[in-house]
């Protein structure tokens, strides 16, 4: 019987995978610019019903703002590769020999054996299509499947972001006390950073625990630094 230790085949994240960074963008940002906002008003002395209307006005502006920038940056990016692509498919229809022998270098930088080239290359150069597929992916890092969606980009991130800023606003719905707010809104915020860090590492495999503290931990430096620099402006005006 063999001792080695039995490995598991643990299956790849799939079709959600390009959207993570819109995942952890939208929900991160949401929690920490909402009790920055909040820590940074409270510090500034403004009342529980100017708090909570500054809180909601800031979580919409951020949604939107999230939401527009990433359908912007998600389309312009497309637009950038769909470009490039038809650029690449007029250099392979005129200037063939040049594409191949970039093709064949970049074969090499993969790790082919130097005499597995020449067939290799054969095989992918031998239509215009498959060229160009290949060249897709080793030129410019192309997967169709990998490839965002400007909408769902939008939707996932400014969803997300008013979920996030959930936490540093709704205690002030239920408090006549900025202070008592912000410490209920700072223990919410902390504990969904902590949580949508550990989350996180279900597909990274990453530490969950120093995964967790490192959200916490970037989050309470800036909330403490927005509620001190509130309290500095107050006190100038």
């Amino acid at each position: 019987m063999s001792n080695e230790a039995r490995i598991d085949y643990v299956p790849h994240v799939g079709a959600s995978r390009q959207y993570w960074r819109d995942l952890v963008l939208g929900i991160n940002d949401g929690l920490v610019s909402m009790i920055l906002l909040i820590a940074g008003v409270v510090g500034g002395g403004l009342d529980t019903a100017t708090v909570l209307i500054t809180g909601v006005a800031g979580a919409i502006a951020g949604a939107v703002s999230m939401g527009t920038g990433e359908y912007l940056a998600t389309k312009s990016q497309e637009e950038v590769l769909t470009s490039e692509l038809q650029l690449e498919a007029t250099h392979i229809e005129h200037f063939r020999n040049l594409e191949v022998a970039q093709l064949y270098s970049m074969i090499r930088d993969v790790g082919v054996a130097e005499e597995d080239l020449p067939s290799v290359v054969k095989a992918f150069s031998r239509d215009d299509r498959v060229l160009l597929n290949a060249m897709k992916v080793l030129e410019f890092g192309v997967v169709d499947s990998e490839r965002r969606s400007p909408f769902k980009a939008m939707f996932v991130s400014s969803g997300l972001f008013l979920a996030g800023s959930v936490p540093s606003v709704v205690p002030f719905l239920f408090t006549s006390s900025p202070t008592r707010g912000l410490i209920w809104a700072a223990a919410l915020a902390a504990v969904a950073l902590f949580v949508v860090g550990v989350i996180k590492t279900f597909v990274t495999h990453t530490n969950p625990t120093v995964a967790g503290l490192e959200n916490l931990l970037i989050a309470g430096l800036g909330g403490t630094a927005a509620f001190f620099v509130g309290r500095l402006v107050s006190s100038a005006l």
